[in-house]
């Protein structure tokens, strides 16, 4: 499956050796196609591919290579979260948005050159230009204060960038999303309870999630040969609770039961759909058909993603 983009999740030893200042190029519907043949969008999803097949049947609990740069943004990632304790949010009259949530960003903002220099080796300190404004632009929005799945595209075209760059290797690949997206996962649920965080372009009852896709994606892959648990599983809330520490897709369930009430046939309805599909490995490549057409293909979502010269807009040679 993963041949199908041609992609090589390989060091390039920091190439290309000259980086831009990534900027928004589908400024427009008709660039929808142009888009879909792009570079970029060839190796993010050869890279959403290669990191599903690198958790096939792992637990997030499972034992696995972590290297330095894993530990280091693993780190990073919890100075973000230490943030959200010292920026409280505020007294204010409406329910959703929290304005404190602007005072968090504008912190990323001024500190994420020094936050991934942090992060990455001497050697790859060129990238930051581009790698910043993916890791700026992984939490939310701080005009509307709201999240969504081009937030979190953001963030996994962040990880796609440390690939492309030599700056992770292959080996990183599974400590990669069980470690590295595990805790990001769990930090931008904070951000979104203690801001009360809009949901950006939500469908409603009709998403997958008001939030998240993902996970759902690289959470089901995990589950792929379980020989117990089914996708008609999670709609049992005891069992969710139970499996929800080891497998990412039962703690994107939790979290559902969590801020959700009432029958989850109703407020979670393609969820409710996907129970009753008869094993993982279907709902694992349904999922990925779906996020194509529902995230990747949605002018809405993906007009402000970023292209420079690492994940570039230039059509992809065939």
């Amino acid at each position: 499956m993963a041949s199908e983009c041609n992609v090589q999740i390989e060091p390039e030893c920091c190439s290309p050796k000259v980086f831009v200042k990534p900027k928004k190029e589908i400024t427009s519907f008709d660039l929808m196609q142009t888009w879909n043949k792009s570079e970029a969008y060839n190796e993010y999803i050869g890279f959403i591919i290669a990191m599903n097949e690198a958790v096939r049947g792992k637990k997030l609990t499972d034992k696995c290579f972590v290297s330095p740069v894993t530990s280091a943004l693993i780190e990073l990632l919890n100075t973000l979260d230490g943030w959200i304790d010292k920026i409280p949010p505020i007294d204010q009259p409406q329910r959703f948005g929290n304005k404190a949530f602007r005072q968090w960003h504008q912190k990323l903002v001024d500190e994420a050159e020094s936050l991934l220099k942090n992060a990455i080796p001497e050697q790859a300190y060129a990238a930051i230009i581009e790698l910043s404004p993916y890791l700026i632009d992984s939490f939310g929005n701080p005009t509307r204060i709201d999240y969504g799945t081009g937030h979190e595209m953001a963030f996994a075209m962040f990880l796609c960038c440390l690939f492309k760059i030599g700056v992770m290797t292959k080996d990183d690949s599974e400590a990669v999303v069980n470690r590295i997206f595990d805790c990001y996962m769990k930090m931008v649920r904070k951000l979104q309870l203690t801001y009360r965080m809009e949901p950006a372009g939500s469908h409603g009852v009709w998403s997958l999630d008001d939030y998240q896709f993902i996970p759902f994606i690289w959470g089901s892959s995990q589950l792929i040969g379980h020989p117990r648990l089914e996708p008609k599983s999670f709609t049992n809330e005891e069992t969710v609770e139970f499996y929800a520490k080891d497998y990412m897709f039962m703690s994107c369930i939790q979290f559902i039961y969590k801020v959700k009430s009432g029958p989850f046939a109703e407020h979670s309805n393609q969820l409710w759909n996907i129970s009753g599909v008869p094993n993982w490995t279907k709902v694992n490549g349904g999922l990925l058909k779906m996020y194509k057409a529902e995230v990747l293909g949605k002018f809405p979502v993906v007009q402000h993603t970023f292209f420079g010269s690492i994940l570039s807009f230039k059509q992809a040679k065939t």
